[in-house]
């Protein structure tokens, strides 16, 4: 594990968010907290965790440092305005000043959504976009649970509206010092990632994957996300195939979570691009999993941006066609299904589809333009 912090060190030497790396270091949860002046916690997670026993763990952790908690366990996955809203409540009543996200990109967001409530006011629509709070957030430390989103590492709440399904991404890039969203600390233990569900496994590591390559691509990348790209890419590309036959394989595990961290903060840098607008309206239309999503789209896409001869991935490969290639390896190791057809999806809403990714933000950061017609066509290739 000598090697995973000095790379990690090595790579993120510039990261606002202070990483703690390591197998049980759920442990130094509240000596962390404390230390960072936490009195009364406000601790978030779901179901599985609890069941899992990490919250548990969290809590003992926190409570031993002499911390007050309050528990929302209501998290659920692609969280809602409603979702902030309950924990909101709870928020307030318990009077808290401090913020610990345990769980997966869904927990994370919700924690940073309500964070941002409780300390600026409002509805979460107020703030969809970037730098629209006034006032400074409470401190956050996040812990995830899964190796995926990379939320630790970037300045953005992704909530749903309840009645639209859209995304509102909502971000506030001041540090984490200055009142900013991102976490102040991120607490990255491998062994939390052991209990997830091979199929969670799987459709979060595509999903981290999928951030390495898109933001490699980014029509935004610049010197330091390209960096972090190629050694997010790098970690998850040999890993991805262990950490899915061999889940106890140590190794494997800290190069997904550490892969999925450094591919979070290659977005924070960079941004996405057309594989992530592609998904995220077959995730509201029809509840294909975000990551199972995005990866069934991500080949259809690599093959359009290099479809006229560039290369925009070029820190990650000669040729796109070997890299669309890998990329569709991945979702067999994975057993995920690589048609849309498959998902029951109705070939005649693809225009609809198409419109609506037209309008995610993400896809203006694509290094090809697209469009509604290019749309329909990158789902038309993917129907079957």
């Amino acid at each position: 594990m000598t090697e995973h912090v000095a790379s990690l060190r090595s790579v993120l030497s510039h990261s606002p968010t202070r990483v703690v790396f390591g197998p049980g270091k759920l442990a130094e949860l509240g000596a962390i907290a404390k230390a960072e002046g936490a009195q009364h916690v406000l601790l978030l997670t779901d179901a599985g965790i609890i069941q899992a026993g990490h919250a548990a763990r969290a809590l003992d952790a926190l409570e031993s440092a002499g911390l007050l908690v309050t528990v929302f366990s209501e998290v659920e996955e692609n969280p809602t305005t409603h979702h902030v809203e309950a924990c909101l409540q709870l928020a307030r009543e318990a009077k808290i000043d401090f913020f610990v996200g345990l769980g997966g990109g869904s927990t994370l967001d919700c924690t940073k959504g309500t964070n941002l409530l409780l300390t600026n006011g409002g509805k979460m629509a107020d703030y969809w976009g970037i730098g629209k709070a006034s006032k400074p957030m409470l401190p956050m430390i996040a812990v995830p649970t899964t190796s995926g989103t990379g939320s630790e590492a970037q300045s953005f709440a992704l909530i749903s509206d309840p009645d639209t399904h859209q995304k509102m991404a909502c971000g506030d890039r001041r540090l984490p010092k200055d009142g900013g969203l991102r976490p102040i600390v991120a607490i990255l233990d491998p062994e939390l990632t052991l209990s997830q569900p091979r199929s969670v496994a799987a459709a979060s590591g595509i999903d981290a994957i999928a951030h390495a390559i898109e933001s490699a691509g980014s029509n935004a990348r610049n010197d330091a996300s390209r960096e972090l790209s190629r050694e997010a890419w790098s970690r998850l590309e040999r890993a991805f195939g262990l950490a899915i036959a061999r889940p106890e394989d140590e190794e494997a595990r800290a190069d997904m979570l550490l892969g999925a961290h450094i591919a979070g903060a290659a977005i924070e840098r960079s941004m996405l691009g057309a594989a992530h607008a592609c998904a995220n309206p077959l995730t509201s239309t029809y509840g294909i999993a975000h990551g199972q999503a995005v990866g069934l789209m991500l080949p259809h896409v690599i093959r359009f941006n290099t479809a006229e001869g560039t290369n925009p991935y070029a820190d990650l490969t000669n040729n796109g066609e070997p890299l669309a290639q890998r990329v569709e390896e991945m979702l067999d190791i994975a057993q995920l299904p690589n048609r849309l057809c498959d998902y029951h999806v109705d070939r005649d809403r693809i225009p609809e589809l198409a419109h609506s990714a037209a309008q995610q933000w993400t896809a203006s950061f694509n290094p090809r333009t697209v469009g509604k017609a290019e749309f329909e066509s990158l789902y038309r290739a993917a129907f079957e």
